[in-house]
């Protein structure tokens, strides 16, 4: 070579040159930042395909802590529902004890009422005060809304789950396909008219418990229902009169509509007769409760008496109808309009990715029920208070504010290891899978970049030589000189 204008052989070493040093930086920045990828020049696709899988990932991670935080909510009310729950059984066993009248002195049933008085108190305070993020609890904040209930078809509604659009609502329909009855039986006498014409004996038997009635020559229908009635609250059943004609009977029904309850007659002497289309056995005589058939939203609900619930995706509701509601085949509707507790566990905003539960108010206003009467009744002051011998109704309350407690607990305790806890392990499986495949995309493998980093290294070092060479090479035309 002759020219010294152009050095071909240091063009092209330059060239080369620049080439390794950027392959040399690559290396380094890869195995300085342990990423592959970390510029769109690196993997146009790879990296399109890693941004997503990493919108996954903190989808994922956010998801389970939001199941974390939805744990400690519903612990932080457990534990105010547990202690709750004691209380109760503490006023029941002072219910119990103020019953014990013959035992017991004025005195002692005062003090009773005054420790019955305090422990409604601790109630209400619990309900008022627990809160977990500066929001309440347990004192109705996370019930659901509802409107459009009519009164005389639905006592009270208990919403534990619902899914309410946005801005919107979630119809409610209540079907009574087939309805309720009390267990009925009904007797008549044996002669004409309306009184006994010898001494009778009946053995009445109930959900409760069993009573032999005598009944004196000439007692008339009137006295024969009010000696029934008189031991109903021993029997669960009571007894009206009722005349067709010159036909004079007593029926006998059931306090409640539950399939298991039942009404048995067995007449021992006298004038009693068993009217016709009742079930017998032997001399007995003997009938059940029937359930209602109750279709909710389509689905048919689980019915005991006028007490009905269904639980189904999108709706969790407990119902309490009115009797004349759950004897009448007919419909009704309400709406459900919002409210209740949200939690967000999916990785992404949508229902699916969303539980919601309700939890009603567990102040003593509210624990109880408008058949049995509101716990708030067994203050001294109250319609149900011991001081007025009312032992009885009160201990009725609290069984069941005891079974109201006790279900929300249910509830929350399903909500959490059936769905948040399942949740969370599921959610921490594909965290793992997810971000095994954002790794194999975008991660460095240091192994092969030690390798290209030697390799590098070692082309720029004999890059760099050759390119002394080349930069040398035109000096040999000086020999031409001479």
């Amino acid at each position: 070579m002759s020219r010294i204008n152009t050095n071909i052989p240091a063009i092209q070493a330059t060239h080369r040159l620049a080439a390794n040093q950027f392959d040399l930086g690559v290396r380094l920045e890869r195995l300085s930042t342990g990423l592959r990828i970390n510029r769109g020049r690196d993997d146009p696709a790879g990296l399109s395909a890693s941004e997503t899988l990493r919108s996954e990932i903190r989808g994922i991670t956010q998801a389970v802590e939001n199941s974390q935080r939805a744990i400690n909510v519903i612990s932080t009310t457990e534990g105010a529902l547990n202690e709750i729950s004691a209380l109760l059984l503490d006023i029941r066993g002072l219910v119990i004890h103020s019953a014990n009248t013959g035992a017991n002195s004025t005195e002692e049933l005062r003090a009773d009422q005054l420790q019955i008085d305090s422990l409604l108190e601790a109630i209400d305070r619990i309900a008022n005060t627990t809160q977990f993020g500066g929001e309440k609890l347990i004192n109705g904040n996370f019930e659901y809304n509802v409107s459009g209930i009519v009164a005389s078809q639905i006592a009270t509604a208990t919403l534990f789950g619902a899914r309410v659009p946005v801005g919107g609502f979630q119809n409610v329909t209540v079907e009574v396909a087939s309805v309720a009855s009390t267990a009925a039986l009904d007797f008549q006498f044996t002669t004409a008219g309306a009184t006994l014409s010898a001494n009778a004996t009946i053995e009445l038997q109930g959900t409760l418990g069993t009573e032999i009635i005598s009944f004196t020559s000439g007692s008339n229908a009137a006295a024969v229902a009010a000696a029934i009635n008189n031991v109903a609250q021993t029997t669960g059943v009571s007894a009206t009169v009722f005349v067709s004609g010159a036909t004079t009977q007593i029926q006998l029904r059931s306090q409640t509509y539950v399939s298991d309850a039942f009404v048995s007659g067995k007449p021992i002497d006298g004038d009693f007769n068993l009217a016709s289309g009742l079930r017998t056995t032997g001399n007995e005589a003997r009938d059940a409760g029937v359930n209602p058939t109750v279709l909710i939203n389509g689905q048919q609900a689980a019915a005991s008496g006028l007490e009905v619930s269904l639980r189904s995706n999108g709706l969790d509701v407990q119902l309490e109808l009115t009797a004349g509601q759950a004897t009448t085949a007919g419909t009704s509707t309400f709406q459900v309009t919002g409210g209740g507790a949200t939690f967000q566990i999916g990785a992404e905003v949508n229902p699916n990715g969303q539980v919601s539960i309700g939890i009603p108010s567990v102040g003593t206003s509210n624990l109880g029920n408008a058949v049995v009467g509101f716990l708030n009744t067994v203050k001294g002051a109250g319609t149900n208070s011991v001081l007025g011998g009312n032992s009885q109704q009160a201990e009725q309350i609290l069984v069941e504010a005891i079974s109201q407690v006790a279900v929300i607990r249910g509830r929350l305790g399903g909500l959490q290891r059936n769905q948040i806890e399942t949740n969370i392990n599921s959610q921490r499986i594909a965290l793992e899978n997810v971000q095994a495949a954002e790794s194999a995309i975008r991660d460095a493998d240091i192994a092969v970049e030690v390798a290209g980093l030697t390799r590098a290294q070692i082309l720029v070092q004999s890059t760099q030589s050759i390119l002394g060479l080349a930069n040398s090479l035109p000096q040999n035309v000086l020999s031409l000189l001479g």
